[in-house]
């Protein structure tokens, strides 16, 4: 496959030229060149940004992601611990989003006179009032990567 510029990158990948010049900043990807203004890759940036699609979707943070390459760039060194726990975390969330899915179903169909006169509903709004339910936390993402 031949090198590719940032905008056949882009297109291929979806992955504003922006956001490949911030990832670029941080080290994350690497240009091998320019042709002409624009920022030229070697084809294998194709697979890197795969890689930091898939961790930015398990909830990783750029800085996170970064420590999975190894320095010579090549080979992602992927830390299992730290994979283990996010896999702990996502848990955690779909725990949280199951119980919130759960109370608003039941909110819907409820047959009381009042969701305040619902036993069921009560036991919900505990939770959420003691922590227990709560919204999953969005990880601050740059504004260019939005």
């Amino acid at each position: 496959m031949e090198d590719l510029d940032i905008t056949e990158v882009a297109r291929s990948t979806g992955v504003p030229a922006s956001t490949l010049r911030f990832y670029e900043e941080k080290g994350l990807i690497a240009s091998i060149g320019r042709r002409g203004l624009r920022r030229v890759f070697d084809a294998a940036v194709l697979d890197r940004l795969a890689l930091i699609a898939l961790g930015r979707a398990a909830g990783f943070s750029l800085d996170e992601i970064a420590q999975m390459f190894t320095l010579d760039k090549k080979r992602p060194r992927i830390d299992r611990t730290m994979l283990s726990a996010k896999a702990d975390e996502l848990d955690k969330t779909i725990r949280q989003l199951s119980a919130m899915r759960d109370g608003l179903r039941h909110a819907a169909a409820c047959s009381a006179p009042s969701h305040m006169e619902c036993p069921t509903f009560r036991r919900y709004l505990r939770a959420a009032a003691s922590g227990v339910i709560r919204a999953p936390e969005k990880a601050a993402r740059p504004r260019s990567e939005m």
